[in-house]
């Protein structure tokens, strides 16, 4: 990936979190953009979110944000200069939860007792 398309992915992350913490709410969940991964030719843009809740909690804020897309988009447009307005698309990033449970697998890893290894008599 070119720099520019790094610079304008990491710009448009942050403007679309800003809109979000600013013009909707979520009660008893965390929402937050991981990453935002925009086409070349700059017409699509897949933003990454991530929501620490139920599944069924996961799945309302994915539509309440594919929903209201257009209205992100203006508001985001209206702060970032770009040729073309990508069109938005809102999907679920489990990588978090992934990494937890990964983690926690390891811990658990370390608490088994590992039969000692015989002793080389050499």
């Amino acid at each position: 990936m070119s720099q520019r398309m790094t610079r304008i992915n990491e710009l448009l992350k942050r403007e679309i979190s800003t809109c979000i913490e600013k013009f909707f709410e979520f009660p008893n969940v965390l929402v937050t953009v991981h990453a935002v991964e925009t086409a070349d030719d700059l017409r699509a843009a897949e933003v990454f979110v991530g929501v620490i809740g139920s599944p069924a909690q996961s799945s309302d804020v994915l539509k309440k944000l594919n929903s209201k897309r257009g209205y992100i988009q203006g508001v985001v447009m209206k702060r970032v200069t770009l040729r073309c307005t990508p069109l938005l698309k809102f999907v679920a990033d489990d990588s978090i939860e992934r990494g937890v449970r990964i983690l926690n697998i390891l811990d658990d890893i370390g608490e088994i007792d590992l039969p000692d290894e015989p002793e080389d008599k050499a």
